[in-house]
């Protein structure tokens, strides 16, 4: 059954148009994720679907007395009532009901109504039918079930008597969103839900939405939770909506698919346009095939013209390079002890070895201290007890999640160009083009950059120091989907040493050789993924006092070797990639060098300037050499890449 659909739903912002002609349905038990870039209008499309809005053109329609609840990004409950008894008013229906089933209990208790057969009856067919109602109602669980959604967002029973109004920005959010699930809707649209959750409560989350009776609409920038949850896909890009079936793994091959696909589709028609253009401009004059030409021509005329296909799409494009490389052993971490006061440890022992061309993901839950363990690491927070030491050659890039790496009296080109004066503008420019800075971009100050532009400008200062060792805390914050890909490819090329912590599964997957969980107890190590590890410690928490024998050991160990094996080989696949594409980009721009070289010698004007002629020849000769030695290098790098595939 359809719940809601939005007919050719149109949107103008500041006169200019935001989204035209959608249209979508959401049926019952629907899962449905709404992607697209930020500024698409996702949150715009959400509060008209929810009535908050009204559209510029088309209308929404919905099923008869359809509950819906929305969470808007950041939305918190605000309230003197204490946390338990604001999740109580979910069921005061029920609540009302268990009154009325106790006032029907002494009722019926009562000798005068015992005596009374015919009032007695009627009141026991009454009591029933409440009981029924009570029990279909969850009346005998609404409580537990509180707890299970309470315990999901990790309130404990500390937090049942706590005034709401005492609870951070990050845990009313939580407990809005606690709410809304036991209301049980229809249909609930939320609004980035998965933000202040930590690992164990997005977890949580996904297990209890799976199970959720009602449809759900959800905009998200975690792609692991879209991929564990939706089963559709509804992309806002390019001012309308484009559908796909499937988790959002699916839809990105879908998309790609059919971009490719319009994109063989336009140009098949352009070559067909060129083609009888030309046969038309050749022939409309000449009398024996001016019929054919005039033919040819309102054939054009009759032709629907594709548009170029196109998608919001524009992205950064950058890589991460060293400029010198470290020796084999990066960081030593040993019996470490983290946190701000001897009495207030936050993890301890936090072992580390890290060498070199590995990537270590840092997980953990909210509060353990991971932010804390990369600033000991970097000296900016001593450690407790134990050492952290950087090995040979180390150079150390650092990626601040506070963002305090920044000078908010600067402009964002000054930002750069302040610590590489040496650098022209030209070249600054450019590199700051390439991280979505453009035209007088560069000329804002920074404490004006909104979240993401100061993100995106942190990651263009740690390409121009090339370091060979990288510290990411949080890199993935403030980026929208299309930077967080961008950036995930830069450091799978990156032929450094990577240290990073995220709550953003889908890059930990993507990134990661290793994962180091850190804990009040210390530090664990797994070598593989985020999916290896999840499955490592759900076999854990299966059989916490059993014995691994050697068998199995031996097996895991296999599967270690072939996982970091394979790693490897993709790590040098692309790197031999990228240097392919970087030696036939060096060879146009050599080809045209000699090309200008070529037309200058030709140029009359030189002809008797033997000097200058004299000049140009050892530049040409010069050119050549070095187009030869770049082809037999795109040679050698090419059977490389084939020896790889």
């Amino acid at each position: 059954m359809i719940l809601l659909q939005a007919q050719n739903v149109s949107r103008e912002f500041n006169g200019e148009r935001l989204f035209s002609q959608i249209t979508f349905d959401i049926q019952e038990q629907d899962r449905i994720g709404l992607v697209g870039r930020n500024g698409a209008g996702k949150t715009t499309l959400l509060k008209m679907l929810i009535g908050q809005t009204q559209p510029d053109e088309g209308q929404i329609i919905t099923k008869k007395d359809l509950s819906i609840g929305y969470l808007a990004q950041n939305q918190g409950l605000n309230t003197d009532n204490t946390v338990w008894n604001k999740l109580l008013t979910v069921f005061a229906d029920v609540i009302a009901l268990e009154q009325e089933i106790h006032q029907l209990e002494s009722q019926l208790g009562d000798p005068e109504i015992i005596a009374n057969s015919e009032k007695f009856k009627s009141l026991s067919n009454l009591y029933d039918q409440k009981q029924q109602t009570f029990k279909t109602k969850n009346g005998f669980g609404y409580q537990a079930e509180i707890r299970g959604v309470l315990n999901g967002f990790s309130f404990g029973e500390e937090f049942y008597d706590r005034s709401v109004n005492s609870l951070s920005g990050g845990q009313k959010t939580k407990l809005a969103l606690a709410k809304l699930l036991l209301e049980q809707h229809d249909l609930l649209m939320l609004d980035e839900p998965t933000n202040h959750l930590d690992m164990d409560t997005l977890a949580w989350l996904e297990k209890y939405i799976k199970s959720y009776k009602g449809a759900l609409l959800i905009v998200s920038h975690d792609r692991y939770f879209l991929d564990h949850v939706v089963s559709r896909v509804l992309d806002l890009d390019q001012h309308t909506l484009f559908p796909y079936t499937g988790n959002y793994s699916d839809y990105i091959d879908k998309k790609a698919a059919r971009l490719k696909s319009e994109w063989k589709t336009y140009e098949k028609q352009q070559t067909q346009i060129d083609k009888l253009q030309d046969f038309v401009n050749k022939n409309i004059v000449r009398a024996s095939t001016t019929k054919r030409a005039q033919s040819r021509r309102k054939q054009l005329e009759k032709m629907t013209v594709l548009e170029r296909p196109n998608t919001d799409d524009a992205e950064m494009h950058f890589h991460f390079a060293a400029k010198q490389s470290s020796g084999n052993v990066v960081l030593t971490v040993k019996d470490a002890a983290i946190g701000y006061e001897t009495d207030h440890v936050l993890s301890a022992p936090i072992n580390i070895n890290l060498t070199k061309h590995h990537v270590l993901g840092i997980v953990g839950p909210n509060g353990v201290g991971k932010s804390t363990l990369l600033k000991s690491i970097l000296g900016q927070i001593p450690l407790l007890s134990g050492t952290a030491k950087l090995g040979t050659g180390v150079e150390v890039g650092y990626y601040d999640q506070e963002q305090h790496n920044l000078d908010d009296h600067k402009t964002v080109l000054n930002e750069l160009w302040d610590e590489h004066p040496l650098v022209p503008e030209k070249d600054i420019r450019s590199l700051l083009g390439s991280f979505l800075f453009s035209g007088d971009d560069v000329l804002k100050p920074v404490k004006n950059l909104s979240g993401g532009e100061r993100a995106r400008l942190l990651l263009t200062k740690l390409t121009m120091q090339a370091d060979n060792f990288l510290i990411l805390d949080e890199p993935t914050n403030h980026l929208d989907i299309d930077s967080r890909e961008v950036l995930e490819n830069a450091l799978n090329e990156f032929d450094g040493t990577v240290l990073f912590v995220s709550h953003d599964r889908y890059f930990i997957n993507r990134v990661a050789t290793e994962i180091l969980e850190i804990s009040a107890a210390g530090s664990q190590l797994f070598l593989g993924d985020y999916d290896y590890y999840l499955a490592k410690k759900e076999a854990q928490d299966q059989t916490p006092n059993s014995a691994v024998n050697d068998e199995t050991e031996d097996i895991e160990i296999s599967k270690k070797q072939t996982y970091l094996a394979s790693k490897e080989t993709q790590k040098v696949q692309r790197k031999l990639q990228r240097e392919v594409e970087h030696l036939e980009e060096q060879l146009d721009t050599l080809s045209e060098t000699e090309a200008r070289i070529q037309n200058q010698m030709a140029d009359p004007q030189n002809f008797n300037d033997h000097l200058k002629l004299e000049e140009l020849q050892k530049s040409l000769d010069a050119t050549q050499t070095q187009i030869t030695q770049t082809e037999n290098d795109w040679t050698t790098k090419s059977e490389q890449l084939e020896d790889q595939d």
